[in-house]
């Protein structure tokens, strides 16, 4: 695997007259990273159909693999000898998380119960990424963590016999209550955290899938430690926040019919698209099933022009952990609201893969739009026309993604550099992107 950054290649994005056909999503990313997690955790044989071939999850191998894990490839499936916690080893190098978060917050959680040191580190974008949310709890379980400035990566983790405790999340987040579960698995005693908020819970409904048990009640999660995990056969759906640049796409330019099969429609998930069909967009679901815990369906999607209509002027506070990240996508869809779009208390977004409110401004003001930076959001004025013109991603895939649905849209073509970071999370995005441009 290159662990070095992405060479930068530039992708032009001609307007469109619409869109029509199918897509193939990657595998969904979040339940990729921890399926790989438990099965390395768990004893026995896991095979994780249509596992993500992000850039992220490969990350999430190969750091495996460095402390013992037994992992067999092939396309879109992969295979997990599970020996057990207590058979994984001491890495003998630095472990790279490559541009994931997830990565980093989830497997420190582990790293932190197992009996050996490890140091966990990232590209440029992740060691400017703070570890302080994390660190703070799995401290107070009775982790050993040294950090850069005592929050940036590199994390040098010294693992101990941790402790379960009581712990309110002063920010909902589901890496760092992911985080402290895993811990809280290695951990003696029970682990209880309380959300906020809810937050997506891949790991909760993953659990029982590897004979773990775990008890939820509103917003309060119970796990007791030390419990023996059992490998397991999942399938991964596909990616929800990769669909979500084709289902704007698709509900914002006329004409356009676009279906996406086998889509993971967690609720914790979902958000964008329970907003969509609430303001008019012409959404379909079909052949719903539940696969290891979570609902998946077919998703059909058609242009709809009462959704510019009747989208909320405003994205708040309740709204934005479950959407987080659709809110590059949500900008392009802004441009083109009768009444415009305003985001608020989404500063969260200045600490992602780049700072995400920063490079929505610039170049949606590149590109001739009206719009106005606050330091938790920012407002787009109604209804506008999107210019041709260069785009600068900051090698944040998303960025990138919700761009590329702005070139469809544009006056004139949108160049995007660095455009090879899509596959951070979707390997062969703009392949898919040509293939239903009519």
């Amino acid at each position: 695997m290159n662990d070095s950054v992405p060479q930068s290649i530039n992708q032009t994005i001609e307007p469109t007259n619409f869109l029509q056909g199918e897509v193939l999503l990657p595998g969904d990313k979040s339940i990729s990273h921890r399926a790989a997690l438990l099965a390395s955790m768990s004893q026995g044989l896991s095979t994780i159909n249509n596992f993500s071939e992000s850039e992220d999850c490969l990350h999430t191998l190969k750091c495996l693999e460095e402390i013992g894990v037994k992992i067999k490839r092939s396309p879109k499936t992969i295979s997990i000898e599970g020996l057990g916690v207590h058979q994984l080893k001491r890495p003998i190098r630095t472990l790279h998380a490559g541009n994931s978060g997830t990565l980093m917050r989830l497997m420190s959680g582990m790293l932190s119960g197992l009996p050996f040191p490890s140091r966990i580190d990232g590209d440029a974008s992740l060691t400017s990424r703070p570890m302080d949310r994390i660190i703070v709890p799995l401290t107070a379980m009775g982790g050993q963590i040294e950090a850069h400035e005592h929050q940036f990566p590199p994390l040098i983790i010294r693992g101990q016999r941790l402790k379960g405790i009581k712990y309110e999340l002063p920010v909902a987040s589901a890496q760092v209550k992911s985080c402290l579960l895993l811990a809280g698995l290695l951990a003696k005693g029970t682990t209880t955290l309380i959300e906020p908020i809810p937050t997506r819970n891949h790991t909760e409904l993953l659990l029982p899938s590897f004979g773990g048990k775990i008890v939820k009640k509103g917003n309060c999660i119970k796990l007791d430690g030390e419990q023996s995990l059992q490998g397991s056969k999942l399938q991964v759906p596909g990616d929800i926040s990769a669909a979500a640049f084709f289902i704007v796409a698709a509900s914002i330019i006329p004409g356009s019919k676009l279906k996406l099969r086998s889509v993971g429609l967690n609720p914790s998930r979902s958000a964008l698209l329970d907003l969509l069909m609430e303001s008019g967009a012409h959404i379909q679901i079909n052949r719903q099933k539940v696969s290891s815990g979570e609902p998946i369906g077919d998703i059909s999607i058609s242009y709809s022009d009462r959704l510019l209509e009747q989208f909320p002027r405003h994205i708040g506070k309740s709204q934005i952990p479950l959407l987080i990240d659709e809110i590059p996508v949500l900008a392009i869809l802004g441009t083109q609201l009768k009444h415009g779009l305003e985001i608020t208390d989404a500063a969260e977004l200045r600490t992602k893969e780049c700072d995400r409110i920063s490079a929505i401004v610039e170049n949606l003001r590149k590109l001739g739009i009206d719009i106005q930076e606050k330091n938790d959001g920012f407002r787009i004025s109604p209804g506008q026309t999107i210019r041709g013109g260069n785009v600068r991603t900051r090698g944040d895939h998303r960025i990138a993604m919700a761009f590329a649905v702005a070139g469809l849209i544009s006056h004139e073509a949108i160049v995007l550099d660095n455009s090879q970071c899509c596959d951070i999370s979707f390997p062969g995005f703009f392949e898919e992107l040509k293939s239903i441009i009519r």
